[in-house]
């Protein structure tokens, strides 16, 4: 019998192994992104062996029926729609390099449409709440305590650049010029960009700079001199720190409305988007492949206008 991979006998995870393997190797997207692929695929191919026969299925033969069975299947899990659409992403990335490969002659997963999920407005700090947030942790670092002082540096600089978690974590002393004001970011499918880093962050990366350098010297050579921000034991600070830190001090400023890490990226959107920023260059300070990605930050501005209009407007 023909196996799933469009060898005989081969175990359907083969197949899927490789396509990862491809993703990690030749496409060189980042690890996060491989291993969200690998979880969707390997969910789907649990599935089919469960729903199918571990011995009566393959790669090529599925239909639609199985490819709207798994979806409905995510449904009673619970799963969400904009999960559900991921999934359905990778499976047809999946089979789009399948049938390059020659391993498949025709593609079901084209044949159903994508779950349809509404888009929502990122939450973000509005300019009062951001003066609150960079007070308080002004004054927190004023103590000279390290993580005080690494923190503001953090959030400084997450806000003025408009990173992502996994960007902020990977910056390089050699990716940070204080003296040009730009820091060379990292972001999704390895590709690199410049972008400004304003005032106050420069300051608040200086003085950080300072505690880092202290804590380097005393932990010798145990320190790693290459990463921005390290944490207490001078290793590199890791994207579950990073993301508690961030999240501790929005707690302080967001008066119960449960704001993620990336508010800090969000507000740094619509802030430029509402001072009249061109939108291609918030698109390329965000690193957005498509514009249209980073046109729901134009929703998030239309929303604020219409709520002011509503409260202020004698026939609103």
């Amino acid at each position: 019998m023909r196996g799933p991979a469009g060898h005989p006998g081969e175990r359907p995870s083969a197949a899927v192994d490789a396509f990862v393997e491809h993703l990690a190797k030749e496409r060189d997207m980042s690890p996060n992104t491989v291993r969200a692929y690998r979880r969707d695929l390997v969910e789907f191919t649990a599935y089919l062996g469960e729903h199918l026969g571990s011995e009566t299925w393959d790669w090529s033969t599925l239909d639609r029926l199985t490819m709207r069975g798994f979806l409905a299947h995510l449904a009673r899990r619970g799963v969400s729609k904009r999960s559900s659409a991921r999934a359905l992403s990778a499976i047809r990335s999946f089979y789009a390099w399948m049938d390059r490969a020659g391993l498949v002659s025709r593609d079901p997963s084209r044949a159903v449409g994508m779950p349809k999920f509404d888009r929502r407005l990122p939450g973000h700090l509005d300019r009062r709440q951001l003066e609150i947030l960079f007070a308080a942790l002004h004054t927190r670092a004023a103590g000279g305590e390290y993580n005080d002082v690494r923190n503001l540096a953090i959030i400084e600089l997450f806000y003025s650049a408009g990173l992502r978690l996994s960007e902020l974590r990977g910056i390089n002393r050699a990716d940070l010029d204080l003296l040009s004001g730009v820091v060379k970011v990292r972001g999704k499918g390895r590709k690199e960009r410049i972008v400004p880093v304003g005032d106050h962050a420069q300051r608040a990366l200086r003085e950080y700079e300072r505690v880092r350098d202290a804590l380097c010297a005393r932990m010798g050579t145990k320190a790693d001199r290459t990463a921005v921000f390290l944490s207490v034991r001078a290793r590199r600070i890791s994207v579950r720190a990073l993301h508690d830190a961030v999240t501790k001090w929005l707690g302080e400023v967001d008066e119960g409305a449960g704001l993620s890490a990336h508010a800090l990226r969000h507000s740094f959107a619509t802030h430029l988007l509402d001072a009249g920023a061109d939108l291609r260059a918030v698109q390329e300070l965000l690193g957005h492949a498509s514009v249209s990605t980073t046109q729901i930050y134009t929703h998030t501005s239309v929303e604020r206008l219409k709520q002011a209009h509503r409260k202020a407007h004698p026939r609103a």
